[in-house]
């Protein structure tokens, strides 16, 4: 059976993740602003969920249609081939939201599109009552935009950025999803030194050995669709069994990561032993007026932005710092549009992206 599949991306890092689906067997690649779109079967839904280091989650596409009215939007649910995913006992709640469009009103949407997901299963199954929904989760999402309906089931459960060995994190941590994005634009590979002056929790120098050592992002945990009855095991088992004969420990890669803060520390280590990769790492506790380059490294780094006048004007002070200290290669994601001037130096690629809901810009300095 032929799928159509959907992972949602942070904006800026569509073009990586387009590559990382051709890599798991994705056919027909369609890519939008923040999401990718492709077409495979049981395989690439277990691929998909192990291995995409920069979704956000793997969705099927149920359908797509315009709706300007309740019932368009219930006919283009009804429409949907929901019993080929879910059965007749299973769970299957509602949730989205609507932008620029005229069905604005979340829980009246909700509401008609559950009520036509009932009907499509009770005539499927041929059922006159209510469904028990007492079997698997099985998630429907919706999203509107300027009257432009798309309905996904959910495959994964919680986000792919929780790769289940951060079980910690300070402040401002960066999204596993977007460092691995922001390592891949970086151009890492298995052999490439990394440091991060500001590491806070250790995602980018764990998404780094991690990569270096090809271990699977999504390796350490389960997802949703692996409770359901239509998802055959042996594309399971199959994705995690093609995952682990990649692990090759024998790489030379190596990371350093200091931070001024020993809390910060001590999270990267028990954060790194978790991911299984602390031997690959050296962490110290330093504050960045005393970095000092380790040779041929490639700098990736998430420094504080500040958000409030006082939290500003120190956060730019440290960018100051950063221009007498640091050295190229260096990839630096700030939301701070000052950055620049207070670095002292125009970077020589920009790329803007999103960490959360703060627009931020990836400065690379190469050389």
């Amino acid at each position: 059976m032929s799928i159509r599949f959907s992972a949602p991306c942070h904006f800026g890092l569509e073009k990586v993740l387009r590559f990382e689906v051709t890599r798991i067997g994705g056919t027909d690649i369609t890519v939008q602003d923040g999401r990718v779109n492709w077409s495979g079967d049981w395989d690439t839904l277990a691929r998909a969920n192990i291995n995409l280091s920069v979704a956000e989650r793997v969705q099927i596409l149920l359908n797509e249609f315009k709706a300007e009215t309740f019932e368009e939007l219930f006919q283009g649910m009804y429409q949907a081939p929901l019993e080929q995913f879910i059965g007749k006992e299973d769970a299957f709640p509602v949730k989205g939201h609507s932008v620029n469009s005229t069905l604005h009103s979340i829980p009246a949407c909700q509401k008609i599109l559950k009520k036509a997901a009932v009907k499509r299963l009770q005539k499927a199954y041929h059922l006159n009552s209510f469904l028990p929904e007492t079997g698997s989760l099985h998630q429907l999402q919706f999203t509107i935009l300027k009257n432009q309906v798309s309905i996904y089931l959910d495959t994964s459960g919680e986000g792919l950025h929780k790769r289940g060995y951060r079980r910690n994190s300070n402040l401002a941590p960066i999204r596993e999803t977007l460092a691995a994005g922001i390592l891949d634009l970086g151009r890492l590979r298995s052999n490439t030194l990394v440091c991060d002056p500001f590491c806070g929790s250790g995602t980018f120098l764990i998404e780094s050995a991690r990569r270096a050592c090809q271990i699977a992002s999504g390796l350490d945990r389960r997802f949703q669709a692996e409770q359901w009855e239509c998802v055959p095991d042996s594309a399971w088992r199959s994705a995690r069994s093609e995952a682990l004969d990649r692990i090759d420990r024998n790489v030379e890669f190596e990371g350093w990561g200091w931070d001024i803060d020993p809390e910060a520390v001590r999270l990267t280590m028990e954060n790194a032993k978790k991911a299984g990769v602390e031997k690959f790492l050296h962490i110290e506790q330093r504050d960045i007026r005393d970095f000092h380059p380790v040779t041929d490294a490639v700098t990736f780094c998430n420094p504080p932005y500040g958000e409030r006048m006082l939290e500003q004007r120190e956060a730019q002070q440290i960018y100051r710092i950063m221009g007498k200290v640091l050295t190229a290669p260096l990839h630096v994601i700030c939301g701070d549009p000052d950055f620049e001037r207070c670095f002292g130096k125009k970077a020589d690629k920009r790329r803007k992206l999103y960490n959360g809901m703060i627009s931020c810009q990836l400065y690379s300095y190469l050389k």
